[in-house]
């Protein structure tokens, strides 16, 4: 088929306009695909404890910042006792993690597809305030684990995870010997560490004050315009510079 002129640069205008289909706005105040999420982030005036912070606007229920403060909890059946019983100041940071992740609707520049049964949805690379991870590698550092990696390898043959055959428990330090090692080993680099400190706009805090506002924001706010302004995300972009690259082709055939 030989394409005109016009032909041509209508299907450039569509590429153009359909080839990134998510905007600087659409990134923002927006919740994940995932097991446990709502659809959209909304007030819940009656969050449990720790995800508290979020009660003004969350992508989690009542329910859901209720049951992950458990021991057990039944949202996943992840025991984070499957090497002894985990030390409270350390378990505090594995439940205000859990938090972030199911109720924060400020994770959007970072929301990549996955396709995996119990989601569709996930975060990467989400940049963690340095002091953030700092203090969650101090307080679990003499706790115990079997395993560096906590998203796959577990047995689950009891209906819960424990280590896998042949895996030692440790403590913490013996698998995460760095802070970084822990906050961007443990979920398969959900986080990395930033090299910004809690408070100047460029880094998610796990831990804040909702008495002084929302602080990841302003982070959202920040990354979604750098993302849409400056650098192109993956696999956005290419088709229209490569349909423009063999468009002489195209008017010759």
């Amino acid at each position: 088929m030989a394409w005109t002129l016009p032909s041509l640069l209508l299907l450039l205008a569509w590429a153009a306009t359909t080839g990134s289909t998510q905007d600087g706005a659409d990134l923002l105040n927006i919740c994940m695909d995932a097991k446990h999420h709502k659809v959209k982030p909304g007030p819940e005036d009656k969050l449990h404890a720790q995800c508290s912070p979020w009660r003004k606007n969350a992508c989690c229920s009542v329910s859901t910042s209720q049951e992950l403060h458990k021991d057990g909890s039944r949202l996943y059946n992840f025991q984070w006792d499957h090497c002894g019983k985990m030390e409270p100041a350390c378990k505090r940071h594995f439940i205000q993690d859990t938090c972030l992740y199911e109720c924060s609707p400020n994770l959007g520049p970072w929301i990549q597809q996955v396709d995996q049964s119990w989601r569709k949805e996930r975060i990467l690379d989400v940049p963690l305030c340095k002091e953030d991870c700092q203090r969650w590698w101090e307080d679990c550092r003499t706790s115990h684990t079997c395993k560096s990696n906590w998203h796959k390898g577990w047995d689950w043959t009891s209906g819960v995870n424990r280590c896998p055959a042949g895996a030692t428990c440790r403590t913490f330090e013996s698998y995460f010997p760095t802070p970084a090692a822990l906050c961007e080993g443990l979920w398969s680099h959900s986080y990395k560490v930033s090299n910004y400190s809690s408070g100047s706009g460029r880094c998610i805090q796990m831990w804040f004050d909702p008495d002084q506002g929302n602080p990841n924001e302003e982070v959202a706010r920040f990354y979604a315009s750098a993302r849409t302004s400056g650098a192109v995300p993956c696999g956005v972009g290419a088709l229209p510079l490569g349909l423009i690259l063999v468009l002489p082709l195209w008017l010759l055939g």
